[in-house]
């Protein structure tokens, strides 16, 4: 069996059932090591917060939503006023037209000629949110997508074959994921020139654009991330929820980690339970209007309950925890002005 190594601390909140996952994935054939993050949860049959190594590639260890990603982005704004740019959002639970000008900053190139769900965000912990910089007045737009169902129908047409087994040719599960991971990074490059100019700004560069589900060849083996961002000498943002601050920090993470950082706060409440409790413990109106005072669009309810603040772990434990095994330095935090989830339901 493979070893397993869990960069947590004895206070960290680390369900059994992850770490069991993590070592039911040690048990796979070829598998080398198993770096499991402080922000490690259990996952539909693989866990979440993850990097495995293995001379086998696995198409389910890196799940459905490939390319899955958060990219940061400098936006420059006279007067962010929440309530008024709340409102001045896009709707990016739709794709944008053709003659939208997002398209003539980020090109029309789109990966497979996939045009389906492009430009949106999707469900879940997918969120595009305008935060302050640190306790300057420097904003940034932080963007959490993937590559939607583009992924998935790549998963799925491996699965229907293959199950839970390996790729029959890592070649071309390789050259699909690839795609994916390409579509993904323009999916939040255009999602996020939608919001500068719907916000009256000009499109930016990202100055972060990691992925956290993904696989590639390194030291003899391919690397599987699950819910892990590239540590390598990488500058990550390492989410914390809409109503806490992010951090970005930078990356130095070894072998012993699998080159990884942790890619958020993670999850401490399946979504059932974060929808029972939360529902018993807060209003919709107190999880539209956050704790740090910034503003959440979101007309789902049942998703506000589901992605409450309460329903992850600790950021701040999650840095601690990256810093003292050595994994990452963080650099600097934001704060969230206004985090949008869906628009619409």
């Amino acid at each position: 069996m493979a070893s397993v190594r869990i960069f947590a601390s004895p206070s960290s909140w680390i369900e059994s059932d992850a770490v069991d996952q993590c070592h039911q994935v040690a048990a796979l054939d070829g598998m080398l090591h198993v770096a499991g993050m402080p922000d490690l949860h259990p996952g539909k049959g693989a866990p979440i917060g993850a990097a495995m190594h293995s001379t086998v590639l696995y198409p389910f260890l890196v799940g459905s939503d490939i390319g899955c990603g958060i990219a940061v982005f400098p936006i420059s704004l006279k007067r962010p006023v929440p309530e008024k740019l709340a409102a001045r959002f896009p709707d990016l639970d739709r794709s944008p037209d053709p003659d939208d000008p997002a398209w003539d900053f980020v090109g029309r190139d789109v990966p497979l000629g996939h045009l389906d769900a492009i430009g949106t965000v999707g469900r879940g912990n997918h969120f595009v949110e305008l935060a302050r910089l640190d306790e300057t007045k420097d904003l940034v737009l932080i963007v959490h997508s993937g590559s939607r169902g583009l992924g998935e129908s790549i998963l799925r047409d491996h699965t229907a074959q293959h199950g839970a087994g390996p790729a029959a040719s890592p070649a071309d599960y390789l050259k699909a994921h690839d795609e994916a991971v390409r579509w993904g990074s323009l999916n939040r490059r255009l999602m996020a020139a939608r919001v500068a100019y719907a916000l009256g700004a000009v499109p930016e560069d990202p100055i972060v654009d990691e992925c956290h589900n993904s696989v590639e060849w390194r030291d003899g083996g391919y690397l599987h991330r699950k819910g892990a961002a590239n540590g390598d000498g990488r500058t990550v943002l390492v989410a914390g929820t809409r109503g806490t601050r992010s951090y970005l920090v930078a990356g130095h993470a070894g072998p012993e980690a699998g080159w990884s950082v942790a890619h958020g706060a993670g999850r401490k409440m399946s979504r059932s339970d974060a929808l029972r409790r939360g529902k018993a413990k807060h209003t919709v109106a107190e999880l539209r209007r956050t704790p740090v005072g910034s503003l959440v669009v979101c007309d789902d309810r049942q998703l506000l309950f589901e992605e409450a603040p309460t329903a992850y772990k600790k950021i701040e434990q999650v840095i601690g925890d990256l810093t003292a095994h050595g994994l990452a330095t963080p650099i600097a935090t934001t704060v969230p002005l206004v985090t949008y989830k869906v628009a619409r339901r």
